[in-house]
C-alpha cells in the first residue's frame, strides 16, 4: 500500500511542479509520476544534508517535494537547452 500511495503523491507533486514551471516538457503520466517521486527524493536528500530532517523523521512534505521536482525540471530544461543549441 505504501508504494501505491507514493505513486499517487508522486503524480500530484509532479503535476503541480509542471504547473509551476509552464512550458513544453516530455512524457505523460508516468514521467510526471517519476518526476514527483524523484523530486521527493531530492528534497529528502537536501533536507538531510542541511540538517532539516534526520534519518528517523518521516521525510519531506508535499511542499518540499514540489520544490525538489521543480529543481529537477529546471535541471532537465537546462540540459536539453544546451543540447539543442
Amino acid at each position: 500500500m505504501h508504494i501505491l500511495w507514493s505513486l499517487i503523491v508522486g503524480l500530484v507533486v509532479g503535476a503541480i511542479a509542471k504547473l509551476v514551471m509552464p512550458g513544453r516538457d516530455p512524457g505523460g503520466i508516468f514521467i510526471t509520476m517519476l518526476l514527483g517521486i524523484a523530486g521527493s527524493m531530492v528534497a529528502g536528500f537536501l533536507g538531510r544534508a542541511l540538517g532539516w530532517y534526520s534519518a528517523a523523521d518521516a521525510g519531506p512534505g508535499v511542499i518540499a517535494s514540489i520544490v525538489g521536482a521543480v529543481i529537477l525540471l529546471g535541471l532537465y530544461r537546462l540540459v536539453t537547452r544546451r543540447r539543442a543549441a
